[in-house]
């Protein structure tokens, strides 16, 4: 029986999100909304019809009870009441069949507006990848796929009740009419007015909401920061004060919210209150109308019925406005978004071919940089300390070409010139923001797309035109010697990180699974796992951004010992102020404002450059 009905569901079933969300318009926030609205215009198109078929027909119910009054109570006759009765029967069928086929398109239009929200906001994220962080805070992004999406789909969602609103409003303001001028004169003077009246509390509730929507943003940034670094929080005593930090923002959010709240209040009242007094003076009209023998009874019931249906029609047209006016500032914070590009695309054209082959020389990696003035030679391992580490990451970021990079020469070669991809693959930046992903342990460290060269002693990424080995269970490579190289590699590497001890710790080793982001790892196992991943990528230049701030100093001194080995003929640097890693660099270079103010060894800086002591020793200049 399940299988049976299974084709059916799914022919009934619209699969949300879409494959493609499309291009978005990104101009402006409405130019979005607007965008959103043509890009699923048959659902909205049928949504629009259903709801002006579910009003009208609502509309038409206290003409054809007038008529039942007047042909048929009235004048005492049975058939004509039968009739318009029957008309009434089916006017209420037509308009709970037409309010499923509207509720089931409104529906349809809130997810698909949200999920391609989302997906447009994600997709946009991924494409900025590293670049996005320093662009726009993360509780903005995360706040889109969350309240933005909901508020923008649910404009789409109203859409086909405001459709039907207009239309109603129309229709019955045209019934009237042809009752009694001056009825129907009242009713078409009287929407408007009330629109008038309810307009002034729009303006400030879109300021209101705008700033909430700003202070949500950062106050979901905080937790998620606080989030992330609770280990360490804890670990330096900083809980309580960020805590502090997160309680203060959420009181001022919650008095945003409390204003909002207020507008929002005033509002709901203006809804209620304007239709309710219009209902009440289109009945007194209709009354005295009626007593002075100008209409009849059935007209006056129909009056009646049309005015206290008007209150429908009438808060549904202020709840979109509403609506529209929280959307729009959802909006203007997705098109922010969607608006960003990727500074860092690929080189092209025959200039970035050339820039490629002329570094492809074996040994070569000499990077340089311009603006800070200092080089590092091929083959050789070197520790950058600053005095504000902030400098410090802004050159591995300007290095590895994660921000403008102009002035960053590879080989003589400007970075921005050289096909992303293959910079990526000589130039590492492995800093503290990297994550573990979940999976097999193994597999994390040195994916199975790396295979093992003959010689056994680097790891070369495999490309679409060389085939990986074959697989024996979906897990290990065919070839044994190939699977005792790759071990092996990882057991250097997590050797030179310090990190047997972690492996040897789990209960599968390395097949044991990773949990999502590596959670169940400590901060300084996690940083250990990070670097044996770094050294198993093997790049031309490997430059590490305090690659030992969450260990202690023991195992630090046995990475600091073990790493320039490991390095040996390759360019390492190291951006660090720690004295353990930096007394065993080649070569130190101290950064002052963003410029390099000395270099030698670590010893020979501590006593002729008082700045550098007083940056690696915590000291005061």
């Amino acid at each position: 029986m399940a299988a049976a009905s299974r084709p059916v569901y799914r022919a009934i079933m619209r699969h949300l999100p879409e494959p493609d969300p499309g291009n978005p318009d990104t101009r402006s926030a409405t130019g979005y909304l607007l965008w959103l609205i043509r890009v699923q215009w048959p659902s909205m198109t049928l949504g629009a019809f259903w709801g002006v078929v579910w009003m009208v027909s609502q509309a038409l119910i206290p003409a054809a009870i007038g008529k039942t009054l007047d042909a048929g109570v009235s004048a005492r006759h049975p058939a004509e009441i039968w009739r318009w009765s029957a008309v009434v029967l089916l006017l209420g069928g037509v308009s709970g069949a037409a309010g499923i086929l509207r509720h089931r398109c409104a529906v349809t239009n809130f997810l698909g507006a949200a999920y391609r929200t989302v997906q447009l906001s994600a997709r946009r994220a991924t494409e900025l990848g590293a670049t996005l962080p320093g662009r726009i805070a993360t509780g903005d992004v995360v706040a889109i796929g969350t309240a933005d999406a909901s508020s923008i789909g649910g404009t789409m969602d109203i859409s086909a009740r405001f459709a039907g609103a207009v239309v109603a409003i129309v229709v019955v303001a045209v019934l009237l009419l042809a009752c009694d001028l001056r009825i129907g004169l009242t009713v078409l003077i009287g929407v408007p007015v009330i629109m008038a009246l309810v307009g002034p509390l729009l303006k400030p509730m879109h300021r209101r909401q705008s700033e909430v929507r700003a202070l949500q943003g950062r106050l979901t940034g905080r937790a998620n920061d606080i989030v992330a670094g609770l280990r360490v929080l804890r670990g330096i005593g900083g809980e309580p004060e960020f805590a502090e930090r997160y309680r203060a923002e959420s009181q001022r959010l919650r008095t945003a919210g409390v204003r909002v709240a207020r507008v929002e209040s005033l509002l709901e009242s203006a809804q209620v209150l304007l239709p309710g007094l219009f209902v009440v003076g289109v009945t007194w009209l209709a009354a005295r109308l009626a007593v002075a023998g100008d209409i009849t009874t059935g007209q006056l019931v129909a009056f009646y019925g049309y005015a206290a249906f008007l209150v429908i029609p009438l808060r549904t047209i202020t709840e979109t406005w509403g609506r529209f006016l929280r959307a729009h500032v959802a909006a203007t914070r997705v098109v922010a978004v969607l608006a960003l590009r990727n500074p860092l695309t690929e080189g092209e054209g025959a200039r970035a071919h050339a820039a490629l082959h002329a570094t492809e020389a074996e040994g070569a990696g000499e990077l340089s940089d311009t603006h800070s003035g200092v080089t590092f030679a091929p083959g050789t391992f070197t520790a950058v300390a600053a005095t504000d580490a902030a400098e410090a990451i802004e050159l591995a970021d300007r290095l590895g070409r994660y921000r403008a990079a102009d002035g960053v020469t590879l080989d003589g070669v400007p970075v921005d010139e050289l096909p992303l991809s293959r910079l990526r693959q000589r130039v590492l930046v492995a800093d503290n923001d990297a994550r573990l992903f979940a999976g097999r342990l193994a597999d994390e460290l040195a994916p199975p797309r790396l295979a093992v060269r003959d010689s056994g002693s680097e790891l070369e990424t495999g490309s679409a035109s060389q085939p990986e080995p074959a697989l024996e269970n979906g897990s290990a490579p065919a070839d044994a010697a190939a699977v005792l190289a790759r071990t092996a590699r990882i057991d250097a590497a997590l050797r030179t990180a310090a990190a047997e001890d972690i492996v040897e710790a789990l209960p599968e080793g390395l097949d044991t699974e990773v949990t999502e982001r590596g959670r169940t790892f400590s901060g300084g196992q996690q940083q250990r796992l990070r670097l044996a991943r770094a050294l198993l990528a093997d790049p031309e230049v490997l430059l590490l951004v305090e690659p030992t701030s969450a260990v202690d100093a023991h195992t630090e001194a046995r990475i600091a010992d073990r790493l320039a080995t490991a390095r040996a003929g390759r360019t390492t640097v190291v951006f660090t102020t720690s004295p353990l890693m930096l007394d065993r660099a080649e070569t130190v270079v101290f950064l002052s404002e963003g410029r390099a103010v000395a270099e030698g060894r670590h010893r020979e800086l501590l006593t002729t450059v008082p700045a550098y002591r007083a940056a690696v020793t915590r000291e005061e200049d």
